[in-house]
């Protein structure tokens, strides 16, 4: 990395907790206008490697050395606040100079829509995505250089996320971010730094959005795995030599022997850092369910005066996958209830199939009891689980969820978020249930695990119900999304979508229809399992003749094109060849360049056929 610009640079960093290596010899700098996304699996040190920057924890050895007079804002996993704190005093609780920063700190409770509560609320009573908010404000209020952010989209809303993200995305500042929401990384990130002990020196860093390190992090694992047979192989050589009974006696021939020695710890080295652990999430084959498990008819939720929303009706068969959409208070949770007979609708019905039972994640993961032992969670005495007709030992049950046999017996609230999402999940997977409903079970976990909770749910012959804030985990899920939408009222309108972009283009229109009064309203929508709902449409977009330089372009790209596919493949030619397979920084500059020139070249069939469309007066 240049010098250029760098306002922070860390050397040979290392950090241990309770006796365990988290990471050792960690290098890096951060450059003015850095956008970083931290990823990696649970348990790497993101978080603690975060605490170090923002100076609230010490490493064990490695130097941080920052530009003169740097500012930087830590945002904490879950920040707190004392008691009697207001939002007005929380937003200046960074501030040097508060009586000179007071309006500062109304623009910023404008900002981030905190005036609705009022300026002596007590921080303390608002929810968690409000209070990560008000913490947020409070750190950009100060004008940092560098902004740490530790998994900011938890428990914020959709449209809270989508805010943001816009002002990440233009901000003056640095950033470095700890996510696991795929979309966020993707579109506020310009380089992604990934801590994982699988990676040489533990981290691997690239500039470039996140599908890119995506593509090279899988590049970089493939030459790890041929440097593994490489050194499996020369290892058994070397056996072979000293099996034959050479004599040890010449200074060459011992040194032999002591290279066989430390080919030995390569090896075993390498082969850890290969291994590929997943937690073993499956729900299980339920057999034969009614077609039919669910009927929601003409259903009305009301408080008091206030209409959540009305005349909905909904039909869940086994087949169904639907994440529910919208902003806190809409009504997400009160059909959630309903549905689990927790709650009883204003008007409407919900027919069950019989014995129908249900599972259910809760958000906060009450469930679980903090004070007792991660076994003792799972099953209170004894030492066997029935996983679905199956006697299983309790331990190696909870192995297949990557904890270790030393956790047996800690107690539950000394484990990580992700750990206890993990737990909830194996508990999640030893009730026979045809619905499961999942209020965001993806807070915490780390994007390993989270394809793999993906992979078990679509493989799930049952029904879901899901609510998260991970975009890209609901898309992958979900096959309908049900939009809550509430007017001025807080009624909410209910819509159907087919995928969560689909959503956010049609949400972008609303919302600018809504602010210029031209909204087209759609009431007592009435929706069934596999209905195709048609799409508010915007007004249509009038032909536009090309420009002279949009000919000249449409003239030629077909030979640009050509050129770019013949320099992508040369590259791929490249890294095909077998030299290659002992050069991991040339493997991962050239896939880098792959994926940049497949990139354009994409962009560039894009381009040709907006052209052709506007050529034929088809936009």
């Amino acid at each position: 990395m240049s010098q250029l610009g760098m306002i922070l640079s860390v050397q040979n960093l290392s950090k241990s907790f309770a006796g365990r290596l988290l990471f050792s010899g960690v290098s890096f700098g951060i450059d003015e206008g850095d956008r970083i996304g931290l990823v990696g699996p649970n348990g790497a040190g993101k978080s603690t490697l975060l605490k170090i920057l923002a100076q609230e924890l010490k490493s064990d050895e490695g130097t941080v050395v920052s530009k003169r007079g740097l500012k930087i804002g830590y945002l904490p996993q879950n920040p707190s606040f004392q008691k009697g704190e207001t939002i007005f005093s929380a937003l200046l609780k960074k501030s040097k100079d508060p009586d000179h920063d007071f309006a500062k700190a109304y623009e910023w409770m404008a900002k981030l829509e905190l005036s609705k509560f009022g300026e002596d609320f007590l921080a303390t009573d608002l929810s968690g995505g409000w209070q990560k908010r008000l913490a947020l404000g409070a750190e950009l209020l100060v004008e940092p250089d560098l902004l740490l952010l530790d998994e900011p989209t938890n428990h914020l809303d959709v449209h809270q996320i989508l805010w943001l993200e816009n002002y990440l995305s233009e901000a003056p500042f640095a950033l470095l971010t700890i996510t696991h929401d795929r979309l966020f990384l993707q579109r506020v990130s310009n380089q992604i730094m990934d801590l994982d002990p699988k990676n040489p020196d533990f981290l691997f860093s690239m500039k470039g959005e996140y599908a890119d390190y995506l593509e090279n992090k899988e590049s970089l694992l493939a030459a790890q795995q041929e440097k593994e047979k490489v050194l499996k192989n020369t290892y058994r050589r070397e056996l072979e030599w000293l099996r034959r009974g050479a004599q040890a006696r010449q200074t060459k021939q011992k040194a032999r022997i002591e290279r066989t020695g430390d080919l030995k710890e390569n090896v075993s080295e390498t082969i850890e850092r290969n291994r590929n652990q997943k937690a073993g999430i499956h729900f299980g084959d339920l057999g034969r369910s009614p077609k039919k498990l669910l009927e929601i008819t003409d259903l009305k939720i009301q408080y008091g005066e206030k209409v959540l929303f009305e005349n909905f009706s909904f039909l869940v068969t086994p087949q169904t996958r639907l994440a529910l959409l919208g902003d806190n208070g809409v009504g997400k949770s009160s059909l959630i209830r309903a549905i689990m007979g927790e709650e009883v609708p204003k008007e409407g019905k919900i027919n069950k199939a019989d014995g129908l039972q249900i599972a259910y994640f809760e958000q906060n993961r009450q469930t679980l009891d903090p004070q007792k032992s991660l076994l003792r969670n799972l099953v209170s005495d004894g030492d066997y689980v029935d996983c679905r007709g199956e006697y299983i030992f309790a331990k190696s049950y909870l192995e297949r969820f990557l904890f270790k046999p030393q956790q047996m017996d800690v107690p539950v609230k000394q484990l990580s978020g992700g750990e206890q999402s993990r737990l909830r999940i194996a508990q999640l997977m030893l009730q026979k249930a045809q619905v499961l409903i999942l209020d965001e079970p993806t807070n915490d976990l780390d994007v390993q695990t989270l394809t793999v909770l993906e992979e078990a749910l679509n493989n799930f012959n049952g029904a879901v119900i899901l609510v998260t804030h991970d975009r890209f985990f609901m898309d992958q899920v979900a096959q309908d999304i049900l939009s809550f939408t509430p007017d001025n009222n807080g009624l909410s309108r209910l819509d159907l979508f087919k995928g969560y972009l689909q959503w956010e283009n049609w949400d972008r229109e609303f919302q600018k229809n809504k602010d210029q009064k031209q909204s087209k309203v759609i009431k007592n929508m009435e929706f069934s399992s596999g209905t195709d709902v048609s799409m508010p449409s915007s007004d249509s977009v009038k032909s536009i003749r090309l420009s002279n330089k949009e000919k000249y372009e449409l003239e030629n790209i077909e030979s640009n094109i050509q050129k770019q596919e013949a320099e992508l493949e040369k590259l791929k030619s490249d890294l095909a060849d077998p030299l290659m397979s002992t050069q991991v920084q040339k493997v991962i500059e050239l896939s880098e360049k792959i994926s940049k020139n497949q990139t354009q070249l994409d962009q560039m069939y894009e381009r040709w056929a907006f052209l052709e469309k506007r050529q034929k007066g088809e936009l």
